[in-house]
């Protein structure tokens, strides 16, 4: 008898521990559906939270802090940066650059002057977080500065109106203000920086005015040879033929024919800087041209309120 409860005990042991592997398999193959989701729910949390930090402070990686007291101030550079280029949009469609990057009257130059008209539209290049919104008498007139994604702080002076304010997340290609020519400027045009933790490169490395574009996907900064290749892209993409590479915007007539083989206006274009008092009446005859003529070539009304330093084609 008692060898029979023996053998029985045995037996339910047997099978109750023979039976574990397959509850424990049944259990795991009932739980790997929930962890799937689990680490779905995790990736888009971590996601949601890598993007508020990137909306918080853009390039937190880069920068120490997030102020809107300064225009940009250096700090180290990296060796080498890869800064993505994709998803850009020209901040003017206009292909005409009057100044370049570099020496220009004894001073550093730190960015592009693209022509632009009062009132046209300025873009944002790249998505980002707007820092600065302000106006320097001096120097920048009215401009805005973007810290963005890539590591870049992009520049926008001279304008005449701002339309974003300080804090503002932005994407690529909103209007962020109109062009002007405010500040420390001869005429009206977009100057145009791009900054890598606060010192500036050359934005030709970058974009291509003149045919609308960037210069590629990406574009790796290297301490070791960004001399050469700033100098190399002004050479492509600069303005030549005009002393210290800039078309002389000092004058009330201004050529343009050098300035971009591909420009949209014709080689002989030429331009007119509005003075003080002067009408669409006196700049014909000065010009010997009509009033009709100068209204068509600048799609302007003929009740249009000049601007001093305005600027009109008028052939």
């Amino acid at each position: 008898m008692i060898i029979k409860k023996l053998k029985t005990i045995a037996i339910l042991t047997f099978m109750a521990v023979s039976t574990l592997p397959v509850t424990g398999q049944d259990l795991l193959a009932r739980q790997a559906p929930i962890d799937r989701k689990m680490k779905a729910v995790d990736s888009i949390a971590l996601h949601r939270i890598i993007q508020s930090e990137q909306a918080e402070s853009p390039a937190s990686d880069l920068y120490e802090d997030w102020s809107n007291r300064y225009a940009h101030r250096a700090t180290a550079l990296p060796d080498s940066f890869r800064i993505d280029l994709r998803r850009f949009c020209m901040p003017t469609p206009s292909r005409v650059i009057t100044s370049n990057f570099g020496s220009r009257w004894g001073r550093q130059h730190k960015g592009l002057d693209i022509k632009v008209y009062i009132g046209d539209t300025i873009r944002a290049a790249f998505s980002g977080k707007v820092r600065i919104v302000r106006y320097e008498a001096g120097g920048y007139g009215n401009y805005v500065v973007i810290r963005h994604n890539n590591g870049l702080e992009t520049i926008y002076g001279h304008m005449s109106k701002q339309l974003v304010n300080e804090n503002e997340e932005v994407r690529a290609g909103d209007p962020i203000g109109l062009g002007g020519n405010t500040g420390r400027s001869t005429g009206s045009h977009l100057h145009f920086e791009t900054r890598l933790c606060g010192v500036a490169l050359n934005p030709a490395l970058m974009f291509d005015f003149k045919n609308q574009d960037v210069t590629g996907d990406f574009y790796t900064f290297r301490r070791s040879s960004y001399d050469n290749e700033s100098l190399a892209a002004t050479k492509l993409r600069g303005v030549s033929g005009k002393k210290n590479g800039r078309q002389d915007s000092d004058d009330d007539d201004i050529e343009l024919s050098t300035a971009a083989p591909a420009a949209v206006y014709a080689m002989d274009v030429r331009f007119h800087k509005v003075s003080s008092g002067e009408t669409l009446q006196s700049i014909a005859r000065k010009r010997g041209t009509t009033v009709d003529a100068l209204c068509k070539l600048n799609h302007i009304g003929k009740n249009i309120r000049l601007m001093p330093g305005q600027i009109l084609k008028y052939n």
